[in-house]
């Protein structure tokens, strides 16, 4: 390398150096220059300090490759007769600068990329904790305690770095507000129970006083029955046993005047007389059975009627269980109902989220604006479920 080529620097270019300089390989010794000069140190990204520097060293190769291409196209201009050997060299001077500035700014545009990444990740979970206060409906008081537990987990420490004033305040914020509410559901829920219990037991009662007034029905029907089967029973008994007397009477009387009418008579006619004494004792036996039997059917329709009277209560039982049963089963199919009503609505909102998103929405305003919409906040629109 001559001395004319040694003390060249970038700054010493012009248009009476330029044949010296512009020709194959001529723009090496520059480029290694500013290549030394940017990669003689690394600077401190942690500092401010240093990141400046590193966009000083980056702004500094570009003056660097502005100072060399303006005279070389200056030159160029003059050299039509050498346009493509300028301009080859041009052209690969120039990739290498800007792959060399590219380069050196590397390690600050990585940092930058990172440093956004570790703020919108902060960002993002301080959002969430937000996100604890909203609910598509009226939460239980289980959802709600559940939220708290899960809050309280979160530790606020050294991990939140600069943020973590702001992540300990709305923390505290989402706790004072949720704890209060922990309790409102819990007392309107202890107030629902009370009043379920009250009605099942008003229920339970009515159902009972239910069975005893058909119970008592059903006795005092027995009953009544019972007392008129038996009491026609006696009377068709009495009127056998008074038509049986009657009868027996009248044949002792037959008898009396048939021993008076023939006081004379031969033996054999003695004999028919006895007979007919015979006939109305048999008949008084009779009467007597028949009484008996009487009695008998009157006890068997008594215990009849008491095991119909069994009977219609365990049927007014089986008819009040099919009636709870029904009512059970309608307030499982409307809990059902209710539930699948959340469902649709939950894939309403998502759906209608999506859809935000996937017209270029960030998913924290798409939440809300489904979130308004639905409310009723925004006039002329609606959520169609």
């Amino acid at each position: 390398m001559s001395a004319e080529q040694q003390v060249i620097t970038i700054d010493d270019i012009s248009a009476e150096n330029a044949p010296a300089i512009y020709v194959t390989g001529g723009l090496g010794r520059f480029l290694e220059a500013v290549t030394a000069e940017v990669t003689a140190e690394v600077p401190d990204l942690t500092s401010r300090k240093g990141r400046e520097r590193v966009a000083s060293l980056a702004a500094k190769v570009s003056k660097s490759k502005a100072a060399v291409e303006k005279p070389g196209r200056d030159y160029l201009k003059r050299l039509k007769e050498m346009p493509k050997v300028v301009e080859s060299e041009l052209r690969e001077f120039v990739t290498k600068m800007d792959a060399l500035r590219d380069a050196t700014r590397q390690p600050l545009t990585d940092w930058e990329q990172a440093e956004l990444a570790r703020t919108d990740k902060h960002v993002d979970d301080i959002q969430n904790i937000k996100d604890l206060l909203v609910f598509d409906g009226m939460p239980t008081a289980a959802e709600v305690g559940q939220l708290i537990a899960k809050l309280e987990t979160v530790t606020m420490d050294g991990n939140w770095e600069e943020f973590l004033a702001e992540a300990a305040q709305v923390k505290d914020q989402t706790l004072a507000k949720l704890r209060p509410l922990l309790a409102d559901r819990t007392k309107h829920e202890a107030e629902l129970a009370q009043i379920a219990k009250f009605n099942a037991e008003q229920a339970e009662r009515e159902q009972q006083e239910r069975y005893a007034a058909i119970a008592r029905a059903a006795v005092e029907k027995a009953q009544r029955e019972a007392a008129e089967a038996a009491q026609a029973e006696r009377d068709s008994a009495a009127r056998r046993e008074q038509a049986l007397i009657d009868q027996a009477a009248q044949a002792q009387r037959e008898a009396e005047q048939k021993v008076r009418d023939a006081e004379a008579a031969t033996a054999n006619q003695a004999l028919q007389l006895q007979l007919a004494a015979e006939q109305a004792e048999r008949q008084k036996l009779q009467a007597e059975a028949d009484r008996v039997e009487a009695i008998r059917r009157e006890e068997q329709q008594a215990i009849e009627a008491e095991r119909r009277q069994a009977e219609a209560v365990e049927q007014a039982r089986l008819a009040e269980v099919a009636r709870a049963n029904a009512a059970a089963d309608e307030i499982n199919r409307q809990a059902a109902a209710r539930e699948a009503d959340k469902a649709h609505k939950g894939a309403i909102y998502k759906a209608a989220k999506e859809a935000f998103i996937a017209n270029g929405m960030s998913e924290e305003c798409a939440r809300l604006a489904v979130k308004v919409i639905a409310s009723g906040f925004i006039p002329a629109i609606s959520i169609t479920y």
